[in-house]
């Protein structure tokens, strides 16, 4: 103990040292950009010095410009300004440190705050990507504030401004730069728990990751501002604006006869003494306890992943043994924690605890995290009562694209500031006011919205761009202005335009329909490939007069594609009805179906697993968009891997609407109707009932999981009787614990077994008898997310130790292909409608 105050007194006298005119000695550097000289402390009594002639700015470029001299809060009160990329580069030792970045937006000079749009990337991860500062701190933030950890590998950090390319006239600005480095790893050195809902897995973290602060809240305490080196300067933020209906929840008095005590597993740079003596806890009253949850809501970034520090410390008397108090943990609806007894996990009153969760969020734009406590009776505690002390957010490096940037919103600039206003108190990114309801103030109301905005702007152009391209062109040609209201299974839809192609067209875009322009036979007829518009590939599936399906599922498919767009829907970009045809023209799908790249003897090398996951992802958040996120819910109602089409990139693109049925409203739980489908994908529930709900598409999408995983049809008759059916034989392999020994032989070594577990189980739940214990769409799409991500993470190096999964001897010839029976034949590429044996069933 002597030696570590030794040294720990040695360490704070060398930081009193002034290493040159532009760093601060122990690793702690401190720019006021623009400055000409060293500035005065700041509220916090640290120095800030400038990037002029500093060791850290070689060669510096952009212009150094000073605000308003009564502007006093440091380190606003200059700015650096850069019209072309420009780098700082700062010499550390390598390990992990704090970055924290600070910008003030308003006019610098000539600079207008509309034109601050820029890139900044720290080594070679990006952290902001075409920022546009003004907008996103917008009018109740006139400051802003980003805090990082990063683990820096070689003797540098590069931190690189650029301003964007996409924005005529952009420059990037910073105030001010601030690295506290090294820092112990307050992140990786615990595995937290993936938070799914009841079945935790441990979710362990690289430790290269970057992360950024979200929050950092002092529950039921006021600001903590920060005061010294041990915790690393940082700011603790009260935690009122963020509660959902907070009065309802009381914040202890402190209790002076409480020794805060500090346990080996949490030392005392984990979080301030004051965070661990203040709380906020549901109430006294039990009966009322139990009619509510305790809950924060947090607005962050879709689409990445989140670390959750949870803080606890048990101050209050007379909670002082276990089972006094005990509680469980919700995050975004899903269980993280049961039974959470304070004392029991730090070992007594007064002594610090903290638990990691992980949660993975999908999409783009801004969405809210729940956080929810709510008494836990199973252990019979004596006191109905939940506690939390502090609460840590913290999103974590995207390693797909390397990034923790999130899409910025294209907003108009906001208004002026006033003379002389101060920059409000620093946040870390999210830290917005909520009130005790839970709304969110305008200025965030306005940031999604400009996040809504620039997704329809921006998404809405990618997806359907080449299809507005390709109509105009033949209108302006043809000067056919034909518009067309489709019926969906009897329910009328507003009018939509979708191309409406001659006949002549057809012909001359197929070669009068020549068979080596053939891709494949499907229920409905031939689909051919075919040249447009000079050139641009399509699929052109023509209707066969002599098929069971007819007019309406023409009507159909037309109703329903030319409403949706969508990167994981198959895009219509027309149609023909001329000369008694029933013809539709469609993206040309380079790689056919998912079935055909499964088990056709036509492909040229198999599927790799991550490909095989990616793929399930794509198709997965086609089906979650089908059942949420359009005007009208649809159920697909025929989701099998040969309406599974992939792209040139293998992107996964979910066809065949000709069966599909809308739901007049979102809330309707199903629809009562003749049954269709296709036999082995087919809802047993939804085929006794005659129920049709979107678990039915659910359903048939885990006989595609078992599918993909195991390659070979879900109906072959050539089989044994058990293993005729590919979901029945599935199921009791994973009964009996073989389910690897019927897997595609060709996955030999590639599935790390925690993906294994992961997949097969979101399988299993998709394939449940009974339509109430299946999951839904999204929470499928998540589990299958989660899954890739434990794929990514582990690798052959997975952290238990466990080698990828190694596929014994089949028992079976898994890979065969498909039997004789017309059910179960190779529909072509692009092929949209398929056979079934049973007429009765389509």
């Amino acid at each position: 103990m002597a030696c570590h105050i030794f040294l720990l007194v040695t360490l704070t006298l060398l930081c009193t040292i002034e290493a040159d005119n532009s760093s601060i000695g122990c690793g702690q550097i401190r720019l006021a950009c623009g400055a000409s000289t060293p500035t005065d402390g700041d509220s916090d009594d640290r120095t800030w010095h400038s990037d002029i002639d500093s060791e850290f700015a070689p060669s510096l470029e952009g212009s150094a410009i000073a605000l308003d001299p009564f502007l006093t809060t440091v380190p606003y009160k200059t700015a650096r300004i850069f019209t072309s990329s420009y780098t700082y580069s700062f010499p550390v030792r390598p390990g992990r440190m704090f970055l924290r970045l600070y910008f003030y937006p308003t006019t610098y000079g000539n600079y207008a705050p509309s034109n601050a749009c820029f890139r900044v990337t720290a080594s070679n991860l990006v952290i902001f990507e075409n920022l546009c500062a003004s907008q996103t701190s917008l009018t109740v933030v006139s400051s802003l504030f980003r805090e990082y950890s990063l683990n820096v590998t070689s003797g540098n950090l590069h931190l690189s401004f650029s301003p964007s390319t996409h924005h005529k006239g952009s420059y990037a600005f910073v105030n001010g730069i601030e690295i506290i480095v090294p820092t112990p790893d307050l992140f990786t050195t615990t595995i937290p728990t993936l938070a799914n809902g009841g079945n935790p897995d441990p979710f362990p973290i690289d430790p290269a990751t970057g992360f950024q602060t979200m929050y950092r809240l002092n529950v039921g305490g006021p600001d903590i501002s920060p005061h010294d080196d041990i915790d690393f300067y940082r700011t603790w933020y009260e935690d009122s604006p963020y509660l959902y209906n907070g009065a309802l929840s009381v914040c202890p008095l402190i209790n002076d006869n409480i020794t805060v005590t500090y346990t080996p597993s949490v030392p005392n740079y984990t979080a301030p003494v004051d965070v661990y003596l203040t709380a906020r806890s549901m109430g006294q009253d039990a009966q009322v306890n139990l009619k509510y949850n305790l809950t924060w809501i947090l607005p962050i970034d879709a689409g990445f992943f989140y670390l959750l520090r949870f803080h606890f410390c048990e101050n209050q008397y007379p909670i002082t043994k276990v089972n006094q108090r005990s509680f469980f943990i919700y995050i975004n609806n899903q269980t993280a924690q049961t039974e959470m007894d304070v004392i029991a996990w730090s070992g007594g009153i007064g002594r610090t605890a903290y638990t990691d969760y992980a949660i993975i969020t999908s999409g783009t734009g801004q969405t809210d995290l729940w956080v929810a406590l709510h008494p836990d009776l199973t252990t019979r505690p004596e006191y109905y009562d939940a506690i939390l002390n502090g609460l840590e957010v913290f999103k974590l490096q995207n390693y797909q694209d390397n990034s923790l940037a999130a899409l910025q919103p294209p907003l108009p600039p906001p208004p002026s500031p006033p003379d002389h206003v101060e920059p409000n108190n620093d946040k870390p990114a999210g830290a917005r006011k909520r009130n005790s309801k839970g709304a969110v103030p305008a200025a965030i109301a306005g940031t999604v919205g400009a996040f809504a905005l620039l997704l329809l702007t921006c998404f809405g152009k990618y997806i359907i761009s080449r299809w507005k391209e390709i109509a105009r062109n033949y209108r302006t040609r043809t000067g056919n202005k034909h518009l067309m209201t489709p019926q969906v299974e009897g329910n009328n839809l507003p009018s939509v335009m979708c191309h409406h192609f001659t006949f002549k067209q057809i012909q001359a875009a197929t070669n009068n329909f020549d068979e080596t322009f053939l891709l494949g036979k499907g229920g409905f007829g031939n689909v051919y490939r075919g040249k447009i518009d000079g050139g641009v590939q399509v699929a052109i599936k023509r209707g066969n007069p002599l098929s069971q399906q007819g007019l309406r599922e023409f009507r159909n498919e037309i109703g329903t594609l030319s409403m949706l767009r969508h990167r994981h829907l198959v895009s219509l970009i027309g149609y023909c009805e001329q000369n008694n045809e029933m013809i539709l023209v469609y993206d040309y799908m380079a790689h056919g179906t998912l079935q055909e790249q499964l088990y056709s003897i036509k492909r040229r090398s198999p599927l790799p697993w991550k490909q095989r996951l990616e793929i399930c992802i794509g198709a997965a958040r086609g089906l979650q968009y089908l059942h949420t996120g359009a005007k009208q819910t649809i159920i697909h109602r025929d989701v099998k891997t040969a309406n599974i089409l992939l792209d040139d990139k293998f992107v996964a693109k979910v066809a065949d609407f000709g069966l599909s049925k809308a739901n007049l409203d979102v809330d309707d739980t199903h629809v009562s109707t003749a049954v269709k489908g296709t036999f082995g994908y087919l809802d047993p529930e939804y085929f006794r009932r005659k129920q049709l709900t979107r678990k039915s598409d659910v359903y048939a999408f885990g006989v595609v999981l078992f599918e993909v995983l195991c390659a070979r049809p879900v109906i072959n008759i050539q089989l044994p009787e058990e293993q005729v059916s590919l979901r029945e034989w599935a199921l009791s392999c994973q009964k009996n614990g073989v389910l690897s020994e019927i897997i595609d032989p060709h996955l030999q070594g590639e599935i790390t077994p925690e993906c294994f577990r992961k997949f097969t189980e979101t399988a299993e739940q998709c394939v449940a008898d009974r339509s109430i214990d299946r999951p839904s769409m999204g929470d499928v799409l998540s589990n299958l997310q989660v899954a890739l991500q434990l794929q990514e993470r582990t690798g052959v190096n997975n952290s238990n130790g466990e080698a990828p999964l190694s596929i014994a001897k089949t028992k079976v010839d898994s890979a065969a292909g498909p039997s004789t029976n017309s059910t179960m034949s190779i529909t072509g590429q692009g092929v949209v409608f398929s056979d079934m044996t049973h007429t009765e069933g389509r």
